[in-house]
């Protein structure tokens, strides 16, 4: 007992409480009816990981420096999370993931800078750490970029599989010579293994189309988990181990959920040219679009048995969230049932749709996933497709040529009726033509997703 720590042990054990409301926070987080009661477990284990490390023996007096980070870091989140909109969420969540693995590997390059003697498995695990929380930094920016808009298009050249291949070599043969020498190697050699890794981080994400960004960014939430446990183990810091660990692998089977739910594997979504086709030319689309207007949708709703609404990103860009919640309880106010149907990957990030409805109020025992609906539509007098265009598109079921065949999607052209809310005849975000809005069933509604909901709960009113 003579060697007893009270301080540190009051730490460690901080750090152990903090991680646990860290995993608790993240159980909770996994249903709407208490994400927001997860979100805020989570943040009291981050104030009580961050103010006991005031007291940690390894801070060395960098009380103001450390006060001033936190200020800083501090104002910008809380300035940015109130002004961002909701349609601008996953393009935030990139930015943000990003700070993360950037962190992790800025932990790492003061641990190597130093070059202090250390056993080898510690350095190993600080440049593992490195190179992935580097590519996770660069990576995530660039998917902040091709969402927020400041970066159109993919960007394409010959061989570049091979020569993001090799830069990815080159970097791990730099840090495995990091890892062999000890604290024999130059700054410069260092200098250039963090260059190859921010470098590899943006090639691999500037070929992906925004269409496969959900999972790209997904991915690189895994990787920012995985780099911060890393360096934990560096610092012998329990609370970042084990955070570390339980976001890497929550993010490693979210990142497999949505593969699967487009029917793609992760390396098809990484290194292949998402639209390109191999087996032939897609299928003819044959009839025409036929188009309808409010007042006849209104009615056709209001006498309806069943209505289902499937979401997608043009809700959300067109913020018609509140107005579509308005619809709905006009038409639950005549009898009939409504439903909202939600694809694993409508909008740009997992969940988004899901967030979207809630911030509207809509009540979660209304909402379904793809498993829980598709076996209903056909027995659907109206679906109601605002927004939403792959995730309901049959050619995913019928055309092996189309680049989303096989994909799961949501059965929309089972039902009686399908109504399409959308701006204008051009195709979705993949550029992929829709075999659904040429059916028999379908009719198209154009206009402003938000203008067109509120024509509708004039029309309804009317009624």
């Amino acid at each position: 007992m003579e060697n007893f720590d009270l301080l540190d042990f009051v730490i460690q054990a901080t750090y152990f409480i903090a991680a646990l409301l860290f995993i608790l926070g993240l159980k909770q987080m996994g249903s709407p009816m208490t994400a927001r009661r997860g979100i805020v477990w989570a943040g009291v284990g981050m104030v009580m990981a961050t103010l006991i490390t005031y007291f940690h023996h390894e801070i060395n007096h960098n009380y103001l420096l450390m006060t001033v980070a936190i200020g800083i870091g501090g104002v910008v989140a809380y300035v940015s999370g109130k002004k961002v909109a909701m349609t601008d969420m996953p393009q935030m969540i990139a930015l943000y993931n990003g700070m993360g693995g950037g962190a992790a590997a800025a932990i790492a390059a003061v641990v190597l800078l130093k070059q202090d003697e250390m056993p080898t498995t510690i350095q190993a695990l600080a440049v593992i750490g490195a190179l992935i929380g580097t590519v996770a930094f660069s990576g995530s920016l660039v998917a902040y970029a091709k969402l927020q808009g400041l970066m159109r298009g993919v960007i394409r050249f010959p061989m570049q599989q091979f020569f993001n291949a090799l830069v990815f070599v080159v970097a791990l043969t730099i840090g495995l010579a990091i890892i062999l020498n000890g604290t024999e190697y130059s700054m410069t050699l260092l200098a250039v293994f963090f260059m190859l890794a921010l470098a590899f981080g943006v090639m691999v994400t500037v070929p992906i189309g925004g269409a496969d960004m959900p999972v790209v960014i997904s991915l690189f939430n895994a990787l920012t988990g995985l780099a911060v446990g890393f360096e934990g183990y560096v610092l012998s810091n329990p609370a970042m181990m084990i955070a570390g660990i339980v976001v890497g692998s929550a993010g490693t089977l979210l990142t497999q959920l949505m593969a699967k739910a487009m029917n793609r594997p992760i390396s098809n979504v990484l290194f292949s040219n998402f639209g390109d086709t191999e087996g032939g030319e897609a299928q003819e689309v044959y009839g025409s679009m036929k188009e309808i207007d409010a007042t006849d949708v209104a009615v056709m709703m209001a006498f309806a048995e069943k209505v289902v609404i499937i979401p997608g990103y043009g809700m959300a860009v067109a913020q018609a969230q509140h107005k579509v919640w308005e619809m709905t309880k006009q038409l639950q106010e005549r009898g009939v049932t409504v439903k909202f149907a939600i694809h694993p990957v409508a909008g740009r990030m997992p969940g988004h749709m899901n967030v979207l409805l809630a911030e509207a109020g809509v009540p979660y025992d209304i909402i379904y996933d793809l498993d829980e609906i598709n076996e209903e539509f056909p027995t659907t007098d109206v679906v109601l497709v605002i927004g939403a265009n792959d995730v309901v598109n049959p050619a995913a079921r019928t055309d092996p040529n189309s680049p989303i065949y096989g994909m799961p999607i949501l059965n929309a052209d089972y039902a009686k009726n399908v109504i399409v809310v959308k701006r204008g005849k051009g195709t979705g975000f993949s550029g992929i033509e829709n075999h659904l809005f040429f059916a028999d069933n379908t009719r198209m509604l154009y206009g402003d997703g938000q203008d067109v909901a509120n024509d509708l709960v004039t029309s309804l009113k009317e009624l």
